[in-house]
C-alpha cells in the first residue's frame, strides 16, 4: 500500500510591502536604470549650457533696468525649459512603460497587491528626483548667468523674491510636465505610444495651435493655447512685469497670472493620474 505525500500549498498572508518599502524599491529601480542617468545628465547640460550661451551672446542697448532686467535674467536661466520638458517627458514615460515592456510590472504588483501605493511611490520618487536635478541645474546656472549679464551692464538683484519664485516656477514646470508624461505612460502602457503622445502634447500641439491662431485669430483658439502644459509652464516661470510694459492683449483673450499657470498644470496631472490609477485597478498587468 502506497501513501501519497500531501502537496504543500502556500497562501498569501495578506501582508504586502509597506508604502515606505515601495518607495525604497522604486528609488532603487530609478537609480539603477541607465536611461535615468542619461536623461538627467542631458537635462543638466541643457539648462546650464543654454543659460550660459544666451547670457554670453545677449546684446541689449541700452541695458534694461529694474523689472525689465530681472525679467531678462529669468529668461536667461529658464530658456531651456522647453527642451528640458521634452527630456523629462521621455523619462517619465520610460520609468512606467518600461516595466510593462519587460514584464517587471507583474512582480511590482505582486509585491504591492493594492497597486495604487506602487503607482504613487513611483510618481513620488520620480517627482523628487526631477525636482532635485532641476533645482541643482538652475542653481548652477544662476551665478554663471548673473556674472555674464553683469559684464554686459545688466545689474541683477538677487534679493528680489519674484526672481527666485520665477525660477522655482521653472523647476515646478519640469516636475509637473514629467508627472503628466508619467501618467500618460501609465495609461497607454507602451513606450513608443506614450512618448509620442507626451511629446505631441508638449511640442506638437503648441505649434499647431499657434499656427491656427496666427492664421485665424480666433479667440477660442488663443484661449485654448493657454491651457496647454507648455503655455502654462511658460507662464509659471515668467517674471511679473507692470501692465504698462506688457504687450496689449486682444479683446476676449484670457490674461492669466503665474499661479493660474501652475493650477492648469496641476489639473492636467490630477486628471491624467486619476485616470491612470483607475485603469491600473481595473486592467490586468
Amino acid at each position: 500500500m502506497s501513501t501519497s505525500t500531501p502537496t504543500r500549498v502556500f497562501t498569501p498572508t495578506g501582508h504586502d510591502v509597506s508604502f515606505g518599502g515601495a518607495v525604497r524599491s522604486e528609488w532603487i529601480k530609478l537609480r539603477t536604470i541607465r536611461s535615468t542617468w542619461w536623461c538627467y545628465a542631458i537635462l543638466f547640460v541643457l539648462v546650464v549650457g543654454f543659460s550660459a550661451l544666451l547670457s554670453s551672446t545677449l546684446s541689449v542697448e541700452p541695458a534694461p533696468t529694474g523689472a525689465a532686467a530681472q525679467s531678462l535674467a529669468v529668461q536667461a536661466v529658464t530658456i531651456s525649459t522647453t527642451f528640458g520638458a521634452l527630456v523629462v517627458s521621455v523619462l517619465g514615460v520610460l520609468i512606467i512603460s518600461g516595466e510593462y515592456g519587460t514584464g517587471m510590472i507583474r512582480s511590482t504588483l505582486t509585491a504591492v497587491p493594492k497597486r495604487l501605493p506602487a503607482l504613487v511611490a513611483k510618481a513620488l520618487v520620480f517627482a523628487i528626483a526631477t525636482f532635485v536635478v532641476s533645482a541643482i541645474s538652475f542653481a548652477v546656472s544662476v551665478p554663471i548667468s548673473v556674472a555674464l549679464l553683469s559684464g554686459k551692464g545688466l545689474e541683477i538683484d538677487l534679493g528680489d523674491s519674484q526672481y527666485w519664485l520665477a525660477l522655482l516656477g521653472g523647476v515646478g514646470y519640469l516636475v509637473l510636465v514629467g508627472l503628466i508624461a508619467f501618467s500618460l505612460g501609465a495609461i497607454i502602457r507602451n513606450t513608443a505610444g506614450g512618448v509620442a503622445v507626451a511629446l505631441g502634447l508638449v511640442l506638437a500641439a503648441p505649434i499647431v495651435l499657434s499656427i491656427i491662431s496666427a492664421l485665424t485669430q480666433l479667440t477660442w483658439v488663443l484661449n485654448l493655447e493657454k491651457l496647454l502644459p507648455s503655455s502654462a509652464g511658460g507662464l509659471l516661470s515668467t517674471y511679473p512685469v507692470s501692465d504698462a510694459a506688457a504687450a496689449p492683449t486682444p479683446d476676449g483673450v484670457w490674461v492669466l497670472e503665474p499661479w493660474q499657470g501652475g493650477l492648469i498644470l496641476v489639473v492636467w496631472f490630477v486628471v491624467l493620474f486619476t485616470t491612470a490609477a483607475v485603469l491600473l485597478k481595473r486592467r490586468d498587468a
